[in-house]
């Protein structure tokens, strides 16, 4: 059975409230079933005197509301580096409804503080399954403490690019996905931007300690309550279903003088997805300069890349060539031309995302198709690229990328790389992580991502960036894109950094956006999927976040998730069992799945 959470407070705790705490410490034990002389034994340790509260920094969990009622008790004992997680124990009514989570990651955090390296915990065999979830990990090799089991939690400090990005300030996060892609009026993209609107959902992941989110679908309430739980948000607005008709998000904010103003006024930092004409309007960040997102461009791209390789300085770096054919008829014949040289050629339209708009042509598929003309059959109308195909054969990673930001001042900073998963030339997620990414390839990746951050920072650009590569062989890199915006790995990023401040330890986190559902979900059952998901995650000692809700319904339904765990193979168990359960989802709900009504355009909401 599900408990609903209970909101409380973490605060200090007085004097007079040590024998009420230490009362409520052997409640909490006896909830285990033990027996009354074993629990008589383990009265004094579990017993709080009055002039100890200070010394153990004793905080309590209190119940919100009129009536606060002390709900659990946590004391953090020790002195850098190594603190001690002495007492933690909730009131039995209140075990499983998010207090002792709360306590739990106060005391990391105060650890932290401290100026601590490490948390150690001596739990009951009980409460193991709890700090396994938490995070908490079994030193190898350590030694048995008796009748208790024995954790470690290793505290690092915040990722040096988080403080930079957010300046430490709130950030209010604009979903304006379609806004950003229809400035570029890529052929390659679909002309509703459905699928752009449902990665508008990202938005709760552009930095870690979200203020607001401002969205211009639906999006349903478990959704935000779930990301709010598992990211320890206190308190965010969510904005939603601002642009359903599929206007500009930023001008339909702007259309509202009092919700611009509310937005836009509060000191917070306001974060999009990417750079619009209409989002300079609504920052008031002076007149829009479209010059700034040239490099969005893979054909001015592929240029920067090539100046910085004959610059020097990048030996393995390889930019393949490319050219533009002036027209259909011009491309069959460059690809048919190769084709008889024995070599693959790259299709791509100018701004495709995802993957779309781009076609890898071995002559082994030229031929299956009937020639070079018919292989280019569905591919979107408009102009191409095309370019020497990378490849190489024997690389156990073969897309990469390298995310980082300039700052306001110009600054290039470097957030990290990632493996990304793609299928045929379709991204469909990326992992990020301690050891993802070879040491190799990772140094040619922040040399190389460093030098076109700075041709950026320098060209007037100022916000994320990311540069894509594909192994080229011979242990070289071959650049194929910058991305001027967010993205999925981005997202990632970020949540990997909130995990480790929440958690302890250094994440692995997988961002996958397209998580096949074997039915069409009503909210209320993608939320009890999600639900369940996320108990099944943390049975694996791993983190799921729900990512994307709002594609549950489409005709070919989906989910984009996160999940996160200090191991690859914690990593890897839970997606096989993410992928599982959802692709089964038909067979638990059958024929019950019925057509939701409509939502209507909502007010803003808390999580």
């Amino acid at each position: 059975m599900v408990r609903e959470a209970v909101r409380v407070r973490v605060r200090a705790a007085r004097p007079d409230e040590a024998a009420a705490l230490g009362a409520l410490a052997l409640r909490s034990k006896a909830h285990w079933g033990y027996d009354e002389e074993f629990l008589a034994a383990c009265a004094p340790e579990l017993a709080i005197r009055a002039e100890e509260v200070g010394a153990r920094r004793v905080v309590v969990a209190e119940a919100s509301g009129s009536r606060p009622e002390l709900l659990g008790v946590a004391t953090l004992d020790g002195r850098p580096p190594v603190a001690e997680l002495g007492l933690l124990f909730v009131e039995p009514s209140a075990i499983g409804r998010g207090v002792g989570r709360r306590l739990y990651r106060d005391a990391v955090r105060r650890a932290r503080e401290l100026g601590c390296r490490t948390l150690v915990i001596d739990a009951d065999p009980h409460a193991a399954g709890f700090y396994r979830a938490m995070g908490a990990r079994t030193p190898a090799g350590g030694a048995p403490v008796a009748e208790l089991v024995r954790f470690e939690v290793r505290l690092g400090g915040a990722a040096p690019w988080v403080a930079a990005w957010t300046g430490d300030r709130p950030t209010v996060h604009l979903g304006n996905v379609a806004e950003y892609n229809a400035q570029f009026g890529d052929v390659s993209l679909d002309r509703e931007q459905l699928a752009a609107h449902h990665y508008a959902a990202l938005a709760a992941f552009y930095g870690p300690r979200p203020a607001a989110l401002v969205l211009p679908r639906p999006v349903p309430a478990w959704w935000v309550e779930q990301v709010a739980r598992q990211l320890d948000w206190p308190r965010v607005e969510v904005h939603d279903a601002l642009a359903p008709d599929r206007r500009s998000l930023s001008a339909a904010v702007g259309a509202r003088p009092a919700l611009a103003a509310r937005l836009t006024g509060s000191g917070a930092v306001l974060v999009p997805w990417g750079q619009s004409p209409d989002f300079a309007r609504l920052a008031g960040g002076g007149p829009w300069r479209p010059e700034v997102l040239r490099y969005e461009s893979k054909a001015a791209s592929h240029a920067l890349f090539t100046e910085i390789v004959r610059a020097g300085g990048h030996p393995d770096v390889l930019v393949p060539r490319q050219w533009r054919p002036r027209g259909r008829w011009a491309a069959a014949r460059l690809v048919a031309a190769r084709t008889r040289a024995g070599l693959a050629t790259v299709l791509k339209s100018e701004h495709g995302v995802g993957g779309s708009g781009t076609r890898v042509l071995t002559p082994e598929r030229v031929r299956a198709a009937g020639g070079a003309l018919a292989a280019l059959r569905g591919l979107p109308r408009g102009p191409l690229l095309a370019e020497e195909y990378a490849h190489d054969p024997d690389t156990a990673v073969r897309d990469l990328t390298y995310d980082a930001f300039v700052d306001a001042a110009g600054r290039v900073h470097p957030v990290g790389a990632a493996v990304m998963d793609v299928v045929g030339t379709g991204y469909r997620g990326a992992t990020v992580g301690p050891g993802v990414v070879p040491e190799v390839a990772r140094e040619a990746l922040s040399a190389f991502g460093g030098a076109v951050g700075r041709e950026l920072a320098a060209a007037g650009y100022r916000g994320w960036f990311d540069v894509d590569f594909v192994g080229a062989g011979q242990g070289r890199l071959a650049p194929t894109e910058t991305n001027l915006r967010l993205t999925g790995p981005s997202a990632a990023f970020v949540v990997k950094a909130r995990l480790d401040e929440l958690r302890g330890g250094d994440h692995l986190v997988r961002i996958m956006d397209r998580v096949e559902l074997g039915a069409r979900l009503p909210e209320a059952m993608a939320g009890e999927l999600c639900a369940a998901l996320a108990r099944g995650c943390a049975d694996l000692g791993a983190v799921f976040v729900p990512a994307i809700p709002t594609a549950a319904f489409d005709p070919a339904p989906w989910l984009g998730v996160l999940v996160a765990a200090h191991t690859r193979e914690a990593v890897d168990a839970a997606e096989e069992m993410v992928r599982a359960r959802a692709a089964a989802v038909g067979a638990l709900f059958g024929e019950a799945a019925q057509d939701p009504a409509e939502a209507s355009v909502r007010g803003p909401r808390t999580a």
